[in-house]
């Protein structure tokens, strides 16, 4: 069975989630790591027992031996390096959000196109069972029709250097966590916004550190949520029909017992649905990637998607600026 090689873009935090996930499956190996402190680099291969460390992001793109580069990078860079690694004919899993704008993701998917490569961004929740059983259940009607979508992803930030503070890097609550009950909503109503309206309390820099947000659905669906950076954490999904209320708890972190609430009957009702998944949250976007790589598989969150949300990002951006409602 052939493997795929992979090439890690810095050395984030969230490395140490994906590098598990590649050693227990059978389609993964890292091979190689890249700082731009060629120091830095070595240490964190040596601790994880990676073979190569570069001092340059560009030397680990010119490596013969790594198929797919990981992008954790602050979120100015993703949609620059995630188009070098394409054009370095590098496959990519890139963290969200892929990119800061819409022009951006289209540039991403030329290069991808050119290359031949397979991209596609990192909603590591999307590819939970327990997320598909969330749509299923909708359009299987178990609430009736579905009106109203509510979420929130909220978290205290006390690190006054991390890069969420710096609008030039794409800082701001909405990229960082808002963009996962936007992502989930248009998920599951299966469309895209009409309308978009949000307003937004600005941090001493300048980013959003909480952002309310309203879409409006077609069929007369409307979803709310909320985002930010001052909040304890909440991390949630509700989705409310005419005959029944779904709850969705740790939404975008499900564990591997996760599982739903269905209140019916006026809340008299509750059942709880338990949808087993994956010891590793992180296990799902990366045997995705291999999907697509290997077998052609379409990815489960493929560049159109990511645009559509980027779309509405911007939208929910531009409304807060603006204080009316936006069409992405």
């Amino acid at each position: 069975m052939r493997k795929l090689r992979w090439g890690l873009l810095g050395t984030a935090r969230i490395s140490r989630k994906i590098i598990p996930a590649l050693r227990r499956s059978v389609r993964h190996e890292v091979v190689a790591v890249a700082s731009r402190d060629e120091e830095r680099a070595k240490v964190y291969a040596r601790a994880r027992d990676i073979p190569r460390a570069y001092g340059d992001y560009g030397a680990l793109l010119a490596d013969p031996d790594v198929d797919v580069v990981y992008n954790p990078l602050p979120n100015h860079l993703h949609a620059p390096w995630t188009i070098r690694a394409a054009e370095a004919g590098k496959h990519v899993l890139c963290e969200k959000p892929l990119a800061l704008s819409v022009a951006d993701v289209e540039a991403v998917a030329e290069a991808a196109r050119r290359a031949g490569v397979v991209v596609t961004e990192a909603f590591m929740y999307r590819h939970h069972p327990r997320t598909r059983r969330v749509r299923e259940m909708i359009e299987g009607g178990e609430i009736g029709d579905l009106h109203l979508v509510r979420g929130a992803f909220t978290f205290p930030l006390d690190r006054p250097d991390d890069f969420r503070w710096r609008p030039e890097w794409g800082g701001g609550s909405l990229w960082d966590v808002g963009c996962y009950p936007v992502s989930f909503a248009r998920y599951v109503v299966g469309a895209e916004p009409e309308s978009v309206f949000a307003d937004a309390v600005l941090g001493p820099t300048g980013v959003d550190v909480s952002l309310a947000g309203q879409m409006r659905f077609p069929g007369g669906v409307l979803a709310a949520f909320d985002c930010g950076f001052r909040s304890r954490f909440r991390m949630e999904m509700t989705f409310v029909g005419s005959r029944g209320v779904l709850h969705v708890p740790k939404a975008f972190k499900p564990s591997s017992k996760a599982a739903l609430v269905l209140v019916r009957h006026d809340g008299d009702e509750e059942v709880i649905v338990s949808v087993p998944g994956p010891e590793d949250l992180y296990a799902g976007e990366i045997e995705d990637l291999a999907d697509a790589v290997l077998e052609g598989k379409p990815p489960a969150v493929p560049l159109a998607d990511s645009r559509a949300n980027t779309a509405v990002l911007t939208a929910l951006l531009r409304s807060a600026r603006e204080g009316c409602p936006v069409r992405p």
